[in-house]
């Protein structure tokens, strides 16, 4: 699939690893639900804070996806959940090893809570060739 970053000067830059917009040509849209740090064999929520379950639940986005056929390339856009914005650093650092190239569009948002006390969760929509 071809996707193209839409930058401009007139909104303010991109300040981590997404894209202000992604530009992709007509294909099979996937929306992911939101994945969290849960080990999939046990239903557990890993151990060892949020970068641990950024970890997790980035793996399991990645499982889902390739399920569809899909990969971490053919990502558009994201959502970040936090419980702790203070996590935001850690967690970008991460999410960065995930998406190379061009960088999905992608919202991140402070959460009041997230299922089973989660620290992160994230959502995406994917976009195969047509």
């Amino acid at each position: 699939m071809s996707k193209t970053a839409i930058t401009t000067s007139s909104a303010p830059a991109a300040i981590g690893p997404y894209s202000q917009a992604v530009r992709v040509p007509a294909g099979d849209m996937i929306f992911c639900s939101g994945q969290i740090g849960l080990d999939p064999s046990s239903g557990d929520m890993v151990e060892g804070g949020v970068e641990a379950q950024a970890r997790c639940a980035l793996e399991n986005l990645r499982a889902v996806l390739g399920a569809a056929g899909a990969r971490f390339e053919d990502v558009v856009r994201t959502t970040v959940f936090l419980a702790d914005m203070g996590d935001f650093a850690r967690v970008n650092a991460i999410y960065e090893q995930y998406f190379e190239g061009v960088a999905p569009a992608r919202a991140a948002v402070q959460a009041a809570a997230l299922p089973k006390g989660a620290l992160f969760e994230i959502d995406a929509i994917a976009v195969l060739p047509g």
